[in-house]
């Protein structure tokens, strides 16, 4: 049975869908902008600061769901202007553990929500 994830952790939808749902011991977060979750305002600065706010935004749903960013199946990323992708990509890095790393893309899109210049969803597994 499928089940809604929330947390106050992360910013709430801006629209008609669940921050996550899991099912069968997998978690499908949605796509996590760089919200601040308790302003529900995007963080200012360059795309270094985004980052760091949307993956913190998915590690709390992921957290909220019962997964973890160890436990990342599949991530996409996705961008605004690729040449971002260098400095999304270190930070991405750092934050993941060392072992097998999670299938992934990354896009180049026109817009994202509320202006933000990146988004990321996963699939990950219950740990």
């Amino acid at each position: 049975m499928k089940q809604e994830v929330r947390t106050d952790a992360a910013p709430a939808p801006v629209g008609p869908y669940s921050q996550a749902v899991s099912h069968a011991g997998l978690v499908w977060a949605s796509g996590q902008i760089p919200l601040d979750p308790a302003s529900g305002r995007l963080v200012e600065g360059d795309i270094a600061a985004q980052a760091r706010q949307a993956f913190a935004n998915l590690e709390a749903v992921l957290e909220a769901g019962g997964a973890s960013l160890a436990s990342l199946l599949r991530v996409s990323i996705y961008l605004t202007d690729l040449s971002d992708f260098a400095v999304v990509n270190e930070i991405y890095a750092r934050l993941l553990p060392d072992g097998i790393q999670p299938a992934r893309a990354t896009l180049g899109v026109a817009s994202l929500p509320l202006g933000a210049s990146i988004e990321v969803d996963a699939v990950a597994f219950q740990a």
